[in-house]
């Protein structure tokens, strides 16, 4: 025990949440609004102080604070808003552009008008050098020209230098003397690529160390700020911040590349410290806030990604696999004439919601008040101009009957203003679970077998509804959920994570190179440590391999071990993700990674004896209110968490507050306290069936279906890039998934490539055609016949029909078009069966995208099914395991 305040804060983009350890190891909460300009001028710093007890002008008691340790949203903000330092960046003389060119990909291919993102650096500058990939010296380093441009930069007020050379990865020596050179003549930000990204890929490499030249400087102003606010220095306290990967780092090792996650990391770190200590192995995060919605995916160890596209910049740096969907308590609610939208515009912290009482717009906040999910009178009093008034139902009942009146006015819907405000809320919902299911179900994880962490502020409104609609039966509230992100932050550990690319094949001979590679990024890694004040006996060294399928471009992280367990260990991955392996090809050691961790002081784990257990009868309820749920007004009795006793269970419908969050227990779900005062949700009841659209136009349904087919066309593309081959597809994305009705008509398409859509409709038709009263249960076709939809002779269509559960009837068509490469193509003169690599399960539609990796395209000498002159396709039958 000390006789000091540790303080675990997370500043997001509507609310900040503080966690204090008190002296005595006592846990107490605060929350305030981000931005709230007319009370304080820093919200993580009001909160310390708040919590202190301390007034305005009291100063800080010193030595009365040992560590503060956030997560900010700082340099995320710079980023977005494009608000970060001037940068100059150093090329190779001949890359001026490079960036600016990037690879060529549209993130959005249907808009008219392309709005490429804005370039983080001011001004570049191609500088006389070149080293070649085997390290010889093609031009040599003009020193005196770097000099030059620096000189030029630093008399324009720039101070901040971003250097770039090819394969300066693997040869840093011009990088380094280029860097020397700058902060010797006075740049104070100067970022360069072999210490930021020490990996392969220009444009990628490039990208984060501009990125780490434009916000570091952003960030370290910010950590001056808050470490004055505190007078750390005076008062000996330890600040630190959560980085993207998952670990604290001392303020003074804080970069700005590893900051752009660093709030939603923390509340990574809080689901699963807080879930295996309830019992939990495999959880789903879902972290509900104002602004957006984070979900995550939990099994055993932390999931990272480590090339991640943020505000249109490609960084790579190991990040949380964090998805992050544009649906929070404050997403705006829209009608456009014939379907609801929720989002992706946000009313933020300031104006906020209706409810807020700063003349904000309706949200999905405002649904639950208006179905009376969320009670004013048992809700922070944190509003209005003094930051002490509850939320304002008046003006929402007022806004929702205006906005009924434009809807029905519009389009003749008579639904009441509660089922208009129901289904907004489906529709949110909806859009959450499919954020949850691109981290879940297209990694070939099922995700009913999964406990649902929810977290976040308006995570428990949500829980059980996001739940039904991912088929999940158990929901998972810690008594922090509702600042889980900043508990988290007292959870974590230290960690260092170091790469570098080696780009050899993965065979027995290589495993001493790569053991002598991976001991130094270890000692560069315990040193880094070390200086940052972790003693030795607390420090782990885990050792990575970057493992891939020689040509393809989605490496696999395994533990580095003996050739055979490694290998194992790929292809287990590997059949997981992408249901296919293919031992013939070479595998390939991309590049190594070590993650050191610096063991961090444990918050106690309390639990509590199970006592007397009162029936739900018997436990007070703080009020008995009306809330609309299920499509009906329901007596829903609210209870005070605090009140419960472990062991003890409520039936929904029921309302739980606490001081962080309120959580809506919809009908046909139990909630029981566990010993760790955990609030386990389980449905004890079935869910009752979706109905259908049926015959007139539904706008709720149709937004929610429409997000549901555009869902499965985007996983079905996620996973052919990742395993394709062809640079045209895993780089230049030309291709389209799409899904068709049983007339072979057009229902929904993923934002692909557009050219192949016009066509692909008569591909389908074809197949129907062709084969009517043939088809059977994992059946694929592959067609490129000019006269059956074909477009260029590479181009080839592969055509899956899904059946219902009995096999019988065709239920609908998925369709995948790709580009292949010419040596993968079909023969000109005749068509070739293939096997497709995934067995035909309830996930059929996926073999379209794996079937199209280049690894699978395998073709036989036998003629095709229909040699006839004329439309050609080919059928291949995969047996069910």
């Amino acid at each position: 025990m000390t006789s000091q305040w540790e303080f675990w804060i997370d500043r997001g983009g509507t609310f900040t949440d503080i966690v204090g350890r008190r002296p005595d190891g006592g846990i107490v909460t605060h929350k305030l609004l981000s931005e709230n300009p007319e009370r304080y001028k820093d919200a993580a710093v009001q909160g310390i102080r708040d919590l202190l007890g301390l007034k305005a002008a009291d100063p800080l008691p010193a030595g009365a604070i040992a560590a503060v340790k956030m997560g900010t949203t700082v340099a995320t903000n710079a980023l977005l808003e494009r608000k970060g330092d001037r940068v100059l960046l150093l090329v190779s003389e001949g890359f001026a552009d490079q960036l600016r060119i990037g690879y060529q990909t549209r993130p959005k291919l249907f808009a008219l008008h392309i709005q490429l993102p804005e370039m983080l650096y001011e001004r570049v500058v191609e500088i006389p050098e070149r080293v070649r990939v085997d390290g010889s010296i093609e031009t040599p380093l003009d020193l005196a020209a770097a000099e030059a441009a620096l000189k030029a930069a630093y008399a324009d007020g720039i101070r901040a230098c971003a250097v770039l050379f090819m394969h300066g990865y693997r040869y840093p020596e011009h990088e380094a003397k280029v860097a020397a050179l700058a902060k010797k003549l006075g740049f104070s930000q100067v970022s360069a690529s072999h210490q930021v990204s020490p990996l392969i890929k220009f444009v990628s490499r490039g990208d984060t160390t501009v990125v780490d030249a434009y916000v570091s400087p952003i960030l370290r102003r910010y950590v001056d700020q808050v470490a004055g606010a505190l007078d750390a220095e005076k008062n000996t306290l330890r600040l630190m911040f959560m980085q993207s990967n998952g670990g604290l780092a001392d303020a003074n090792f804080f970069q700005g590349k590893d900051s752009i996650l660093s709030g939603p990391a923390g509340g990574v770190v809080g689901l699963v410290q807080t879930s295996t200590r309830a019992g939990f192995e495999k959880v789903i995060g879902f972290d509900m806030g104002g602004t957006s919605t984070d979900v995550s995916h939990y099994s055993g160890e932390y999931e990272r990604a480590f090339e991640t596209m943020v505000a249109g910049v490609r960084m790579r740096a190991p990040m949380m696999l964090i998805n992050t969907v544009a649906a929070g308590g404050g997403s705006i609610l829209h009608f456009d004439g014939a379907r609801y939208r929720v989002g992706p515009d946000s009313a933020g912290a300031n104006p906020g919601p209706a409810c807020y009482r700063r003349g904000g717009p309706l949200t999905v906040t405002d649904c639950n008040v208006m179905l009376g999910k969320l009670q004013p009178d048992f809700f922070p009093k944190v509003f209005g101009p003094n930051g002490n008034e509850a939320l304002d139902a008046d003006i929402v009942q007022v806004k929702f009957t205006e906005l009924h009146k434009q809807i029905r006015d519009a389009s003749g819907d008579t639904r009441t203003a509660e089922e208009m405000a129901e289904g907004f809320l489906a529709i949110a919902v909806e859009n959450m679970a499919n954020a949850i299911k691109k981290i879940s179900v297209a990694r070939g994880y099922d995700v009913t077998k999964y406990v649902l962490s929810s977290f976040g502020g308006a995570g428990g409104q949500h829980a059980c509804l996001v739940a039904d609609a991912l088929g999940m039966t158990e929901v998972l509230l810690h008594p922090l959920a509702g600042v889980l992100s900043a508990y988290g932050m007292g959870l974590a550990d230290m960690r260092v994570l170091k790469e570098k690319t080696v780009e050899r094949a993965f065979e027995e001979g290589a495993l001493p190179a790569l053991s002598i590679e991976l001991d130094k990024l270890a000692a560069e890694a315990r040193a880094e440590m070390a200086a940052q004040g972790v003693p030795e006996a607390k420090i782990t060294v885990l050792r990575k391999l970057h493992l891939r399928y020689g040509g393809s471009d989605s490496p696999l992280v395994v533990d580095f071990g003996d050739l055979a367990s490694t290998q194992a260990a790929f292809e287990t991955a590997h059949r997981q993700r992408f249901g296919f392996i293919s031992p013939e090809k070479q595998l390939i050691a991309g590049s190594v990674a070590v993650e050191v961790i610096g063991e961090g002081e444990r918050a106690p784990d309390h639990v509590e004896a199970i006592g007397e257990i009162r029936p739900q009868a018997a436990i007070p309820a703080l009020a008995q209110r009306r809330a609309y749920m299920a499509g009906a007004w329901r007596d829903t009795p609210v209870y005070d968490r605090e009140a419960l006793r472990p062991g003890e269970s409520l039936m929904g419908p029921a309302i739980v507050t606490e001081s962080t969050s309120t959580i809506v227990l919809e009908p046909g779900w139990r909630a029981r306290l566990t010993e760790r005062r955990d609030l386990v949700l389980k449905r004890v009841e079935a869910l009752p069936e979706r109905r259908a659209i049926g015959t007139d136009v539904d706008p709720v349904m149709l937004e929610i279906f429409n997000n549901l087919f555009m869902s499965i066309a985007e996983q079905m593309g996620s996973v052919l890039e990742k395993t394709a081959y062809s640079v045209n597809i895993k780089e230049r994305l030309d291709f389209s998934c799409a899904i068709f009705d049983l007339d072979g008509e057009l229902i929904a398409n993923a934002p692909h490539m557009p050219v192949h859509l016009g066509s692909m409709s008569e591909s389908i038709k074809t197949v129907m055609r062709k084969r009517a009263g043939t088809m059977k249960p994992g059946d694929v076709y592959v067609l490129n016949a000019p006269y059956a939809g074909g477009t260029h002779l590479p181009d080839v269509t592969v055509i899956t029909p899904v059946f219902d559960k009995a096999g019988k009837d065709v239920l609908f068509y998925l369709a995948a078009a790709a580009i292949m490469p010419i040596s993968a193509a079909p023969h000109r003169a005749r068509c070739h069966p293939i096997a497709a690599p995934w067995p035909m399960k309830a996930c059929c539609w996926i073999t379209c995208c794996w079937w199209m990796a280049a690894a699978s395209w395998k073709p036989r000498s036998r003629p095709c099914l229909n040699p006839a002159p004329g439309p050609r396709a080919t059928r291949s039958r995969t047996s069910p395991t």
